[in-house]
């Protein structure tokens, strides 16, 4: 009979957890870009986000995938139409407001596009 392996605790690279928390890495303080994040950190940052976060979260900057998804369009979507910097809610609201053409387009491929996929899954 063998004694059981201490249970070895995970660990990710602060890249990768700004990945999972959906915010920029840059935007982050500075202990948490130098750091690594264990999966209970990430788990207890997740569950109570810290004021950094929830203000990260509430008005940004967001990476590409956070706005594609406030947006309603794909990232392809975005880079197609020169949107490849981070941008604030205020900027993402902004673009709402002034719904240039690109960006009915992008929503409508975008739209297109998921109706198709659900269309494949049903078969």
């Amino acid at each position: 009979m063998t004694s059981p392996k201490p249970k070895s605790i995970q660990t990710m690279k602060p890249a990768t957890a700004a990945k999972k928390l959906d915010v920029l890495l840059s935007a982050t303080p500075a202990e948490f870009q130098e750091g690594v994040v264990s999966r209970d950190e990430l788990n207890e940052l997740q569950s109570t986000p810290p004021a950094w976060l929830a203000d990260l979260r509430r008005n940004g900057p967001h990476p590409k995938q956070v706005i594609a998804a406030k947006l309603k369009v794909s990232v392809s979507g975005l880079i197609r139409n020169g949107i490849t910097e981070p941008l604030t809610t205020a900027e993402i609201d902004a673009l709402k407001a002034e719904n240039p053409a690109w960006l009915e387009r992008e929503r409508a491929i975008q739209a297109e596009t998921r109706k198709e996929a659900l269309r494949l899954k049903q078969r």
